[in-house]
């Protein structure tokens, strides 16, 4: 319970922040305000623009992922200067970034080795296993969690994470997927 009340903003602080682009930008467009596991609701809602995105092909969707890792590192080091928190909570761009890291190789690898699964799979599955890489942090995520700070620290942990969950979508999964 405490964690959770060190999590929480003031209404100051949330009226302070979405009344910045960088604070709309950091948090998700707000979907980083949720009460309750704010990185889950902000992966949750990154699902929206990414399927914006995948409409248009692998290029989008890179363009995408470093698109909003840039800018996610502007705007998390706004927001963090602005209520004194590192890697707070209500930051949530970096969970977008992250996703899409991991759901990237569904446009950019599997059609280059003739494997698909439907939609509502490869979301699931990508959602999925970015949440669990996110929260175990395997190794250099979990050192850049801890060394790093800053919009830089709080983007990059999430970006290795992602890059784990790319390599289990690109190899583990169609493997899996096609013996299940």
């Amino acid at each position: 319970m405490g964690s959770l009340r060190m999590n929480r903003l003031s209404a100051a602080q949330i009226s302070l922040l979405m009344r910045h682009p960088w604070g709309w930008i950091a948090s998700g467009f707000g979907s980083g305000l949720s009460p309750f596991a704010p990185g889950t609701t902000g992966s949750l809602a990154a699902l929206l623009p990414y399927l914006a995105l995948r409409q248009y092909g692998a290029g989008a969707v890179a363009i995408g992922c470093v698109v909003a890792f840039v800018l996610g590192v502007f705007a998390a080091s706004w927001v963090i200067a602005r209520i004194g928190r590192e890697d707070p909570g209500v930051v949530v761009m970096d969970e977008w970034a992250g996703l899409w890291i991991t759901l990237l190789p569904a446009t950019a690898y599997w059609p280059s080795i003739g494997f698909s699964m439907p939609l509502w799979a490869e979301l699931l599955i990508g959602f999925l296993l970015f949440r669990l890489l996110d929260i175990a942090k395997p190794w250099p995520a979990s050192l850049a969690d801890r060394k790093l700070h800053g919009g830089f620290g709080a983007m990059l942990d999430d970006a290795l994470a992602g890059g784990y969950g790319a390599l289990l979508m690109a190899f583990a999964v169609p493997w899996l997927w096609q013996r299940v």
